[in-house]
């Protein structure tokens, strides 16, 4: 077990969301103050688990150890010290600067870790765990001809991103009696939330992610359109893939739409929470927008969202955070030019 965190822990955390993510270090500060520490903590234990499955210097062996191991350090019962003096040395220049600094400063994180009550500390555990098996499991069968199907990309998508919202509805069903009546309902939503924004960065990293020789993207919606995904190359005009591409669109659109069911089912009141997956969606919908509008694009930054529209999507959604039929109608008119489909039944993940 670690020691109670310090001061310097505290605001180690703060300092460092700065520099792996300008998002979360964005959003996570508009939760309630009690939300803020838990669930920036929560961003900095998934970001570790995603920088050991992300950096290619690391063999599949030393990826599933050290995945497991810091599973255990987060239950508390591995060290962190020894974890990072373990993983520290083996990271690539792949691995931007902020994350090897992450990495070297994991107890710091972990003291914070287990400074929290037991249900905050058992939806940090369970996702930790749950994540690093199912990230370990994908990087072992990871190739450039794509997932079986869509429920694999499914499937894919909850290890990823469908668990990180069990977590945060766990935490937020924990801090308010309010928002814990609506659980069976809003841990549901929660995959689908988590999938709607996991499939917007699958669709928009779909060239950087071969370049590092993987695809996530599902086999059987370009088969049935008549296009073999190891035929892609960037800059591609094909109709028959940008066909798979709009059902991709359509359904990623249609989790989003879950989403904001999801946030219309937490308090007015709450405003903070609300902004927190507001922001989120209205950012995904204008990255599928951008997509659609250039689907023979050929790299990330073809589609990336302007300054101008995260700062005016930040503004809107602030505005009318406690109007559901506003936000409704907002939705419709930013999405409106998106593919439409009806949500597969298969592409709501079981929950765990």
């Amino acid at each position: 077990m670690t020691s109670q965190p310090s001061i310097d822990d505290a605001q180690y955390q703060d300092h460092i969301l700065q520099g792996v993510s300008r998002t979360f270090a964005l959003t996570i500060p508009q939760l309630p103050e009690t939300l803020r520490r838990v669930i920036g903590n929560a961003y900095l234990l998934c970001r570790i688990t995603d920088t050991i499955e992300d950096d290619s210097a690391l063999t599949n062996e030393q990826t599933r150890e050290l995945s497991d191991m810091f599973a255990e350090v987060v239950c508390g019962n591995a060290s962190a010290e020894e974890f990072a003096h373990q993983l520290y040395p083996l990271l690539s220049a792949h691995t931007i600067p902020a994350e090897h600094d992450l990495i070297k400063n994991t107890p710091a994180v972990i003291r914070v870790t287990h400074s929290f009550n037991p249900v905050q500390r058992s939806a940090l555990e369970r996702c930790v765990r749950i994540m690093a098996k199912g990230m370990a499991d994908y990087q072992e069968t990871e190739s450039l001809e794509g997932l079986k199907d869509l429920p694999a990309m499914n499937e894919y998508c909850y290890y990823v991103a469908g668990v990180v919202g069990e977590m945060l509805t766990e935490l937020f069903c924990d801090y308010s009696e309010e928002i814990n009546r609506h659980k069976p309902a809003l841990m549901k939503l929660s995959v689908s939330f988590g999938q709607g924004l996991q499939m917007t960065n699958i669709l928009k990293d779909i060239w950087d992610d071969r370049k590092r020789g993987a695809c996530w993207l599902p086999q059987d919606i370009f088969v049935k359109n008549g296009f073999d995904l190891r035929d892609l190359q960037p800059g591609i005009s094909d109709e028959r893939f940008q066909a798979g591409l709009a059902e991709l669109l359509a359904v990623a659109k249609d989790h989003l739409q879950n989403a904001l069911t999801y946030t219309s089912l937490i308090p007015p009141k709450e405003k903070g929470i609300r902004k927190f997956c507001l922001w989120a969606i209205g950012m995904a919908i204008l990255t599928l927008n951008k997509i659609n509008q250039h689907r023979d694009f050929s790299e990330g930054a073809q589609v990336k969202i302007s300054r101008r529209s995260v700062k005016a999507t930040i503004v809107t959604t602030s505005l009318f955070a406690s109007h559901d039929w506003i936000l409704e109608l907002l939705f419709k008119l930013t999405s409106r030019n998106l593919p439409l489909a009806g949500l597969h039944n298969e592409a709501l993940p079981e929950i765990r």
